[in-house]
């Protein structure tokens, strides 16, 4: 989810009421029934070796954290194929091999098409098997999954639009919800806004999402593009920053050792020696000391049927949705094929929902902590 626009800066008004619609079963049980009945998801993002922006790494763990947990069934990680003019980066599949072994997991991993869509309806009848890694991917672990599926998108959109429009019935049935991490919130935005940078990448991609028949929860990066470096925490946009020192020393030598082999962007192929030796300590204190912008964190919760306290405390959504500092609220919303979005609110909406900060003033700290929590999980 990298770019000079978002990183380079630096109804259903209750959670609980949201998230009970991404399938029939309760989203939010209680107890071992809720680590029974885990959420499978699928994580689709632009992670890359040599990084374009770290944040996609924290995400990564965030999701595994969850998977080890027991909060949810991470059913595959797909990586964006890298964007023309990449600077010889490659999908960071060293990073999903570090987080399988950490976690005990084997989660598969697939790359994706490198084709952009020609219209919104575009399916890529003319791509190569190979072009189609992730999107078939995707239609696979949607027909085998028992129950249906959370798939959170963090880069472009372009796989997910395709499977959907391969098999729009699927997703109907099987497609719980999609977490859609891209674009702007501000409710004023026009044919001169400036685009978020994933909207960006492919503007036919983004838009077709909002076309698809399963339920989509838009996380709006920023609220706006003109603006974004005024204000940290806006009430329509994701994003919030934290201080590294105050999670990465606090985290298992190997998970800092994962994040380590990211931040001094080795290309070499020693990832589980990297991962199993001693911890580069000037390396970690050099990055300790550097801010982190964030954008995903609520949605990887919030799929799990969680939301977070004004004190950073994780909580299941039937227990902390009337004082969470976010929720996703039902809105009605148009997509343009230039990824104009319109959009107001609708509490009848029962299939488009919107991440709204409702605690401006505690967003980011309470995120940060909830984060940490999470990560600190993990071996």
């Amino acid at each position: 989810m990298e770019n000079l626009n978002r990183r380079q800066i630096m109804g259903m008004a209750a959670a609980g009421s949201a998230v009970s619609m991404l399938g029939p079963e309760r989203a939010h049980a209680n107890g071992s029934e809720r680590t029974s009945r885990k959420r499978p998801v699928l994580h689709v993002t632009d992670l890359f070796r040599p990084h374009m922006d770290p944040d996609d790494h924290w995400d990564l763990a965030c999701v595994y954290a969850l998977a080890y947990r027991g909060n949810i069934d991470l059913a595959g990680v797909l990586i964006d194929h890298p964007p023309g003019n990449n600077g010889g980066r490659n999908p960071d599949i060293a990073a999903v091999a570090q987080m399988n072994f950490i976690a005990a997991a084997a989660v598969p991993v697939a790359v994706g098409s490198s084709l952009p869509l020609k219209s919104r309806s575009d399916i890529q009848t003319y791509a190569s098997p190979s072009d189609h890694h992730a999107v078939n991917l995707i239609l696979d672990v949607l027909r085998e999954s028992p129950r249906p599926v959370v798939i959170n998108i963090l880069g472009q959109s372009r796989d997910v639009a395709i499977a959907g429009r391969k098999a729009p019935d699927l997703f109907a049935s099987k497609c719980a919800a999609i977490y859609l991490n891209a674009g702007t919130g501000s409710p004023d935005m026009s044919g001169k806004s400036k685009l978020e940078y994933n909207v960006t990448l492919d503007r036919f991609a983004y838009a077709a999402i909002f076309d698809l028949p399963c339920p989509v929860y838009w996380m709006p990066c920023f609220e706006d593009m003109e603006n974004r470096r005024q204000q940290d925490v806006r009430e329509h946009g994701t994003h919030y920053r934290f201080h590294q020192s105050e999670i990465l020393p606090h985290l298992s030598d190997s998970v800092q050792n994962y994040f380590a082999y990211m931040f001094g962007r080795y290309t070499d192929h020693n990832w589980l020696r990297y991962l199993k030796g001693q911890k580069d300590e000037a390396l970690l204190s050099k990055f300790a000391q550097m801010d982190r912008h964030m954008w995903c964190t609520g949605g990887f919760l919030h799929a799990a049927g969680y939301a977070v306290s004004p004190e950073g405390m994780i909580v299941p959504c039937d227990e902390g949705e009337d004082s969470s500092v976010f929720t996703f609220d039902a809105v009605e919303v148009t997509c343009s094929d230039n990824g104009v979005t319109r959009w107001n609110r609708d509490d009848t909406s029962e299939k488009r929902f919107m991440f709204h900060v409702r605690d401006t003033d505690n967003y980011q700290s309470a995120m940060t902590r909830a984060m940490k929590t999470l990560l600190m999980t993990l071996p």
